[in-house]
């Protein structure tokens, strides 16, 4: 795959994206740096951007909310693209909750344009110089969006720590998005968003 990001860190500002090309084998860690911070991440083919990481089919490989160590991350054509590693966190993740868009917050109230996770996922691929044609179910990790008894979700702040980090390995080449979540509505990120980083390893 042509230009594969080198080895070192990527933070990501609050509120917008970045993405890196990654090697199959090569290790991304997503590192909440100051605690309480939402990201949404996106993974997309490298020879065909068409297919995404899905959350849906994901849960039907695993039979899970969210995989743990050792398990897959799979596409829309159920081949896998990422596996998950290791997680520092306290483990509360999500993939239920669609990527915020400027149709939800105007639906919070808000007028006038807002950041988006959306938004910002086109943006990143744009400088990449690619595209999709509408925005994939994202992989939210950090979001803590608990299930009640009763099939109720709860909007909670996120619970991770300053430096926890959660980290993915290549399955496959891809592009890996990662949005630190402008939500300043509704409370999942604490009292404001702040920056994440990625922490990308070494091609093999």
């Amino acid at each position: 795959m042509e230009s594969i990001s080198a080895a070192g860190r990527t933070v990501v500002p609050a509120r917008e994206a970045r993405a890196v090309r990654l090697a199959a084998g090569q290790r991304v860690s997503v590192v909440d740096l100051e605690g309480g911070q939402v990201g949404d991440v996106f993974a997309f083919a490298a020879e065909d951007v068409a297919e995404h990481l899905s959350a849906a089919h994901t849960r039907a490989t695993t039979s899970r909310l969210f995989p743990v160590a050792g398990e897959p991350f799979v596409t829309d054509r159920r081949r896998p693209i990422l596996t998950l590693v290791s997680d520092t966190s306290p483990g509360r993740h999500d993939m239920l909750i669609a990527a915020c868009d400027p149709a939800r917050y105007a639906r919070l109230g808000v007028t006038g344009s807002h950041p988006s996770c959306a938004d910002n996922l086109r943006r990143a691929l744009a400088a990449m110089g690619l595209s999709v044609p509408f925005v994939p179910q994202p992989v939210n990790v950090f979001m803590h969006i608990p299930v009640g008894e009763d099939g109720r979700l709860s909007w909670l702040a996120a619970v991770s720590r300053p430096g926890d980090a959660i980290t993915f390995e290549a399955a496959m080449d891809c592009v890996f998005v990662l949005s630190s979540c402008p939500q300043d509505l509704v409370g999942i990120n604490g009292s404001r968003p702040t920056s994440l980083a990625m922490d990308v390893s070494a091609p093999n």
